[in-house]
Order: C-alpha cells, then structure tokens, then sequence
C-alpha cells in the first residue's frame, strides 16, 4: 500500500489518481498509523513552504514523515522535495525537515536568457540532465521533459543530484538516495513520462522492480 501525505496542501487527487490508473494501491491519508503501515510513502505538495511544515507540525506528521524518508520507499514531489532540506528563505528563514543538507533557495527576478528576461515562477516544459543512475528514472532518457511550476529551487551535495534542468541556471531538479526519490517537477502533470516515473515507484514498493 502507498501512502499519501495529506497535511491540507498539495496535488494529492492528480497523485493519487495517477498511481490508481496504474493499478496501485493507494491511500491519502493524513492518520499516523496509516503512514507507518505503509510500504511506500508519497509526499506532495503545492503552496509555501513555511504554511506546509506548520500543517505538518500541527498535525503531528513531521516525524513519521521524516522516518518514511529514510527508512521507506518515498516520492517527493515539488514542494516535498524541499520540505526534505534544512531550511527555506521563502517569506524568510523557516526550518525543514532536515532529511538532508541543503537550503531552498528563490530564484533571481533579474535573470536572463538570449536577450529575454526569464519569468517567475518557471512554469512549463524543461527537460532533465540525468547526473545519477536511480531504478526511479528507469526507462527515462537523458534530456526528457517533465512539467515545472516553481519560485523556490534546493542547493545541495552533488551526491545526492539525481537530475538538473537549467532554467537561467542549471539547478537540482531531482535527488535520489537509496530507496528515496524527490522532483521539482511534477510527474503527475508530466503525461508519459510522468506515469513512467510513478510506475517504478509503485514497482518498487511491490518489490517487483530490483533497488541497485
């Protein structure tokens, strides 16, 4: 069974519609219990980062979400990829789960590309850098295109990239480590590939794909 974060933000019925389609068991959820039986655990998310970890905070999931990340199958998605990091300078410095190191970071109004001004937030088609081999990228080629919408973006170690996209810079648009997966951009809005993505996650978490 997968789990869903629900903490009253976030694309969760695009999510769970997705992973439904593909025959996986689901469940959205924002019950302690549930997202401790869980075999795998998906964390969305759309809005601020500081409203998001109050909610999670208010209702009492920030540890067992934490404990998901590490020691569980997990997608984050968007903002539950930064959620991940130490801190975020959205509407100033707010505390992260700290699952990794890293910061969250705005991106510059004054950026620009050929001439033309970049708009804030990236919103649209960009493709990946693949920069990490990851079973969750499996069948996903270098250069493909996944769906964005974001102000915010994560500095962190190279050795937990699993992905860039360049957008007036080149920034982490996905990290891996172990049996942890998390994405700036948004699979469930990503049409074929997006569904690739969340295929091998729920393949994953049935034990019918292999981790490397």
């Amino acid at each position: 069974m997968i789990a869903i974060v629900d903490y009253g933000m976030g694309n969760l019925e695009s999510v769970s519609k997705a992973l439904k389609h593909l025959g996986f068991d689901v469940v959205v959820t924002s019950n302690v219990a549930d997202i401790k039986a869980a075999d795998g655990v998906v964390l969305p998310g759309v809005g601020a980062f500081p409203d998001c970890m109050a909610n999670l905070e208010k209702l009492g999931l920030t540890n067992v979400v934490k404990d998901a990340a590490i020691n569980k199958p997990f997608l984050g998605i968007c903002l539950g990829l930064q959620l991940l990091f130490e801190e975020s300078e959205e509407f100033g410095k707010h505390k992260g789960l700290s699952v990794f190191k890293g910061r969250v970071k705005k991106f510059q109004d004054n950026m620009v590309v050929d001439g033309e001004k970049l708009k804030i937030p990236h919103m649209g088609w960009n493709s990946i850098k693949i920069k990490k081999t990851t079973p969750f990228l499996d069948g996903i080629k270098d250069d493909s295109y996944f769906y964005f919408v974001h102000s915010y973006y994560v500095e962190t170690g190279e050795d937990l990239v699993a992905t860039e996209t360049s957008y007036g810079i080149n920034f982490v648009s996905s990290v891996a480590k172990g049996r942890l997966f998390a994405c700036q951009f948004h699979p469930e809005k990503s049409q074929r590939l997006g569904l690739k993505l969340l295929e091998n996650f729920g393949l994953l978490v049935k034990g019918d794909k292999k981790w490397e």
